[in-house]
């Protein structure tokens, strides 16, 4: 049999790619590369858009005519086999490719009628390597997640005992990484990341350098903080030469999409632009004087540019439909994305509020003291949890954001009873 040759448009690089490299059954080593990727996973079905869409218009395979071409005419039926799997798996992959470049602002605003769900991990403790994140999002992304939520953590003090008794204040970093393990995840993945950029702990000059890098690895969805203050601080301080607020930060961020660095000087060749998004709080900032002055601030980062925004969690539906309520009422328009986290362990009922300074309905707390173990108290914030989201769904809430620290198992299980 003669050799064959396989044109493969390569999305990523945006060329024409043909591979030379034949061997003797007739397969180029470049379509037994991507025939590996059976073994990835990935399935075979998945169909994406011919570029005729519209009014409509069917979706097929993008390789289909490349079977009716003369690339592909041949007798021998084991080889018109390979090449028919081989094109599924090309579509297959241009379908990943799709998703992993569709911006997390586009997922937002996709068809109103398909359940989402996005969700948050850490980056791993200092030292742990990255194995039990990825086992993590392998068991949630069976369930399609429109994109991964990446957090950032501010460097604290720690006390080390020296040999003579006395002890050393050093400052370190518990949980590293979040550019890194932001890449690595949309990477091995192809699912959009979206890592928190914060004001706490950076110098605006620091928050540059990580937005050219997030660049540098086509990463464009940020989502834009503030960030909690340091532990040993009774209230926020500002890093000296950083910012004080969001809004400054957003600022930051539309004045370098506008091709200016923070001191004014151009930007030779500005990269893609980014998109954010912002917190907001159904049950106020803990140091927000009043609800209303907080959705002042909400409104002010709306107008300043943010797209949407993500609620801290909560778990009493009435509060974020309020919420909502009253910030369409006072102009604020963006998406506003509910945050979710499972109850998951007895120990949350004063935790949670204490943490993140929200209630715990007096229907849910009356059902956790009857609680005698975690595993009680974890199967009944799963059945809170799906209730909730369903309330939700049935709100017209289309996009819902988990928090899974601690809570991998019961977002895996409420995922399944709802998409």
């Amino acid at each position: 049999m003669g050799a064959h040759l396989v044109e493969v448009d390569t999305a990523e690089g945006g060329e024409q790619g043909t591979e030379h490299h034949h061997r003797e059954d007739g397969i180029d080593n470049g379509a037994e590369a991507v025939a590996e990727g059976v073994e990835l996973g990935y399935p075979v079905e998945h169909k994406v858009n011919d570029g005729t869409q519209g009014n409509g218009a069917r979706q097929r395979p993008i390789f289909q005519k490349l079977l009716n071409s003369h690339h592909f005419r041949c007798k021998d039926s084991i080889f018109f086999a390979r090449m028919t799997r081989i094109t599924r798996i090309f579509c297959n992959f241009a379908a990943i490719y799709a998703q992993s470049t569709m911006s997390v602002t586009e997922y937002i605003h996709q068809d109103k009628a398909t359940r989402r769900f996005s969700f948050e991990v850490l980056p791993p403790l200092k030292g742990t390597g990255t194995g039990k994140l990825f086992a993590d999002i392998d068991r949630l992304k069976e369930f399609d997640p429109a994109y991964i939520n990446i957090t950032t953590h501010h460097s604290e003090f720690v006390y080390r005992e020296l040999e003579n008794g006395q002890f050393e204040r050093q400052r370190i970093r518990r949980r590293p990484g979040t550019v890194a393990i932001a890449a690595a995840i949309q990477q091995r993945y192809h699912i959009p990341v979206q890592p928190h950029v914060i004001c706490s702990g950076a110098t605006i000059e620091d928050i540059e350098y990580e937005l050219l890098d997030l660049q540098f690895l086509g990463i464009s969805d940020l989502l834009l903080l503030r960030g909690d203050k340091a532990k040993e601080d009774s209230r926020f301080i500002p890093t000296p030469g950083g910012h004080t607020h969001t809004t400054e930060l957003i600022k930051q961020v539309k004045r370098f999409n506008e091709g200016f660095f923070a001191d004014g000087t151009p930007i030779k060749r500005p990269g893609k632009a980014f998109d954010f998004g912002v917190a907001c709080y159904p049950e106020k900032h803990e140091e927000a004087p009043n609800l209303e002055m907080d959705m002042q601030y909400l409104k002010e980062k709306q107008d300043l540019g943010a797209q949407y925004a993500v609620t801290q969690l909560f778990y009493d539906n009435e509060k974020y439909f309020a919420f909502v309520e009253k910030a369409r009422a006072m102009g604020i328009t963006i998406p506003i994305i509910p945050g979710i986290k499972p109850f998951a362990k007895l120990s949350q009922l004063t935790v949670v509020p204490k943490t993140f300074h929200c209630d715990i309905p007096e229907a849910l707390a009356r059902e956790v003291v009857k609680c005698k173990t975690d595993d009680d108290a974890r199967q009944l914030g799963v059945e809170w949890t799906t209730a909730q989201c369903q309330e939700l769904y049935q709100h017209g809430v289309n996009n819902i954001h988990f928090y899974t620290v601690s809570a991998v198992d019961s977002v895996v299980e409420v995922a399944k009873r709802l998409l």
